[in-house]
């Protein structure tokens, strides 16, 4: 089977714009959850008025401008979502240094990037327009903004990509769906190089209103934000809505090596399953997310006790958290004939909030550079890891928070192997395996 690995990375996240500003910020403990209260007085109704919100140019050094990343007209033409990515694939093409220029270099290169719910402000603004004015004032872009596989579909046309050209959409998974289906383009010889990720922009009071009416969203600190996302930590009370992008270059080993690219990691392994449980609730146990795991170590042919770091999906939700510590600690404790205390396990979300359809990318992303730089990022908010009493669903065992959570402040760890989770509405699950490159 061919070797496949990444040799660039580009984001846009509610941390900074780029992978430098990005990374560095997670490090330093800084949050990008922000109130809603000042966007739209539609906030000002709904029960959660806080979100993960990429900074515009205007506040800040390393913040949004489409001018900087979008042809003349791009604006007009793609939804935002597309944008994200567009500038997340630039990033992350100039990062790998490859410039396919003959025909068949471009018919060897493609792109998989999806998106969990797309365009969604269009959906909700052509509704009320075509309910209100009808036919004549629905624009001829809004079925090409809409569509999700067009966040590829531009990255493929602008830089004439004419090999595979894919997308995923599945939920919450779906940028590690996406990078994991490239990987396996790349190892069965459809392509050589894969641009892979997932894009989200859906901050919307409608998107926050039904996600608020499932209860999956934190309420209790509108008036501190930053205080919002916090995995894993007792007082944890749902998930903070986020946007952004991550993309990945992905490469077949040989020919990386032929051209002399730099390599951030090997991607060695690849699992996925389903929950076959609820329609929006992990099983307690979490026996989705451990076979999941359990996959991808297979598929990489590396054992649980090889494992020195887990970027777990854990989203601050009281069920979903529980749930994936309970399934680390089966994988890695109880297979991998672990002490707790030496399994280490970080959730970023407590600083980007929840990407939806790109959070999977953008994690992906992190523990890459967690392994390239030894270095394991923190979760912030995370006073007291464990479940609180009397908590539905989610009684807590004797020893099951033992694990060393990263809390608050990054640490300084030699990572050879790596696994990034995403887990799903509708129970489905992915877990990537990265390690260092080895010859």
């Amino acid at each position: 089977m061919r070797r496949v690995v990444v040799t660039g990375l580009g984001a846009v996240t509610p941390l900074g714009v780029g992978i430098k500003t990005s990374w560095n910020n997670l490090l330093a403990g800084r949050c990008g959850v922000v109130s809603l209260r000042d966007r739209s007085p539609e906030y000002e109704d709904l029960p959660s008025k806080v979100a993960a919100v990429v900074p515009q140019a205007t506040a800040e050094p390393g913040g949004w401008n489409p001018a900087e990343w979008l042809a003349m007209g791009d604006e007009r033409r793609m939804a935002l979502f597309s944008q994200y990515a567009i500038a997340a694939a630039t990033e992350a093409l100039n990062d790998s240094g490859w410039k396919p220029e003959t025909e068949e270099q471009k018919e060897r290169t493609g792109a998989c990037v999806g998106s969990g719910i797309g365009n969604f402000a269009d959906m909700y603004d052509t509704s009320v327009t075509y309910s209100r004015k009808g036919f004549k004032k629905v624009s001829p872009l809004f079925v090409p903004r809409l569509l999700i596989n067009l966040a590829a579909g531009h990255v493929c046309m602008k830089f004439g990509f004419k090999g595979p050209n894919h997308s995923a959409s599945t939920a919450c998974t779906t940028g590690a769906h996406s990078i994991g289906d490239a990987f396996r383009f790349i190892q069965y010889g459809d392509a050589d190089v894969m641009l892979a990720g997932g894009s989200e922009a859906c901050i919307h009071p409608l998107a926050i209103a039904g996600f608020a009416r499932a209860k999956s969203l934190a309420t209790k600190w509108n008036t501190e934000p930053e205080l919002s996302s916090r995995p894993f930590d007792r007082e944890r009370a749902g998930f903070v809505m986020g946007e952004g992008a991550g993309v990945v270059v992905l490469e077949e080993l040989e020919h990386a090596k032929r051209r002399g690219a730099k390599i951030y990691a090997e991607l060695k392994g690849y699992g996925t399953s389903a929950d076959a449980h609820h329609i929006t609730a992990p099983p307690p146990d979490g026996a989705g997310a451990y076979a999941a795991m359990r996959r991808a170590l297979i598929h990489a042919q590396i054992s649980p006790e090889k494992v020195d770091y887990v970027n777990a999906h854990a989203t601050s939700t009281p069920l979903g958290d529980a749930a994936e510590n309970r399934a680390i600690q089966r994988l890695l404790v109880t297979d991998g004939q672990r002490k707790p205390g030496a399994v280490n396990i970080s959730s970023c979300k407590g600083a980007i909030g929840h990407l939806l359809g790109a959070a999977g990318a953008v994690e992906s992303i992190f523990t890459i550079l967690a392994l390239k730089n030894s270095l394991l990022p923190p979760t912030l908010n995370l006073d007291q890891p464990g479940n609180k009493a009397g908590e539905e669903g989610v009684e807590e065992l004797a020893g099951e928070w033992d694990c060393n959570y990263v809390p608050k402040v990054a640490q300084e760890k030699e990572v050879e192997v790596a696994l990034s989770n995403s887990f799903g509405f509708g129970g489905t699950n992915a877990s990537l395996c990265f390690g260092k490159f080895r010859e």
